[in-house]
């Protein structure tokens, strides 16, 4: 049967008519894409190599222990200031009231050397006394004549260079006391000040006995075990402060022309689908490829070269609120969408505006100072 009969030429036309459709489906396709790409994809760069990154915050113990206590676990939220590790303070201890006797001791001594100065003054008085005593007797056997012999004479002359002598010794050792309490009180004395840094430091150990949360976050990481010994500088545990978090999206070279600071970005976590939606900011932009700061950089120059496309880390801080509603962790994966319509903004790095702000060191506190203030008055200081 040939395609001129009836049934042929049906044929014909019903693949015409499929290839018509065919060809109008791929026109509508591609218009579609074009106009995706022209109202909607040339205006947004996207990537699904990101990661949440945030603070480690790690604790660490500043003195030798022994580890007596934990009050936090891996999981656990904490607050700022809370309790995470106790350690063994009976030694801290007995050198805190160690610190204690060496500043009372000080101050008594400080006390006696104020002391000695007034005991100098008198001596001194006392001398230029006898010196007076003995000028006057001098010139009245001088002025005597004949009337006194020249032995009385002498001894007379001899008294006066003693009493002179006496006069000296007196002042150096009037010197001597004003020297180690001169222009100061006993709570100012240096020996005193000294004595009251000991005792501080003594405090300052005792309270590092105690190892605070320095931030509001999670526990990770906990190493450290009760009975312990544990040296300075030695990791326990860290606290991530989840409400913190932000985005480190890894973009390919080519898509950093148009991206700038402050851009707005959405961002989509693996850990909660598509189904929650954050919003976030582009903040900064990094200062190398992540090749540029490996441990073992590429060496382009040598041997035969491939060029590879490099990708430049680009951090993303998202929407507090958002965070709270629905908390990220650390190196999760997620999907970061950035619209790059408004290219107004700027290319270089922002000027800094990152904070995190842990428990700062104290000189002993008010406890302490209200002690010191106790042994002084004690004292008589």
């Amino acid at each position: 049967m040939s395609d001129a009969t009836p049934v042929g030429r049906h044929r014909v036309d019903h693949r015409r008519r499929l290839l018509f459709i065919l060809g109008g489906v791929v026109a509508v396709g591609v218009i579609a894409y074009a106009l995706y790409y022209l109202l909607y994809a040339a205006h947004f760069e996207s990537t699904d190599d990101a990661y949440v990154g945030g603070d480690i915050v790690a604790i660490t113990s500043q003195e030798n222990g022994t580890v007596l206590a934990l009050h936090a676990d891996n999981t656990e939220a904490v607050r700022r200031g809370q309790v995470l590790i106790e350690l063994e303070p009976i030694k801290p201890k007995v050198a805190m009231d160690a610190a204690v006797a060496d500043l009372a001791r000080t101050v008594r001594s400080v006390r006696t050397d104020f002391s000695r100065v007034n005991q100098a003054r008198a001596q001194l008085n006392a001398a230029d006394i006898a010196l007076s005593q003995a000028q006057s007797d001098y010139r009245r056997r001088a002025s005597a004549g004949n009337a006194v012999s020249a032995e009385e004479l002498v001894h007379a002359r001899d008294a006066v260079n003693s009493a002179s002598a006496a006069v000296a010794a007196a002042q150096s050792s009037l010197a001597q006391a004003l020297s180690s309490v001169q222009g100061t009180s006993t709570a100012t004395n240096p020996d005193v000040l000294a004595a009251i840094a000991r005792l501080r430091n003594a405090a300052i150990v005792l309270q590092h006995m105690r190892l605070l949360a320095p931030v509001d976050g999670v526990v990770a990481q906990r190493t450290v075990q009760i009975g312990q010994q544990i040296a300075p500088g030695t990791p326990l545990m860290a606290v991530v402060p989840l409400q913190s978090v932000w985005v480190d999206a890894n973009f390919k070279e080519g898509q950093l022309e148009a991206m700038r600071i402050g851009q707005p970005a959405t961002i989509t976590a693996d850990i909660y689908g598509g189904g929650v939606t954050y919003h976030g900011r582009i903040v900064g932009l990094g200062a190398g490829s992540g090749s540029a700061f490996a441990l073992l950089p590429p060496q382009n120059a040598s041997g035969n070269w491939i060029k590879i496309v490099q990708r430049v880390p680009v951090r993303i801080a998202l929407d507090p609120k958002e965070l709270r509603d629905h908390p990220l962790r650390i190196g999760l994966s997620v999907n970061v969408s950035v619209d790059i319509s408004d290219t107004s903004g700027s290319m270089t790095a922002a000027p800094a505006s990152y904070h995190i702000q842990g428990i700062s060191g104290s000189d002993g506190g008010a406890e302490t100072e209200a002690l010191i203030r106790r042994i002084l008055s004690e004292n008589g200081a």
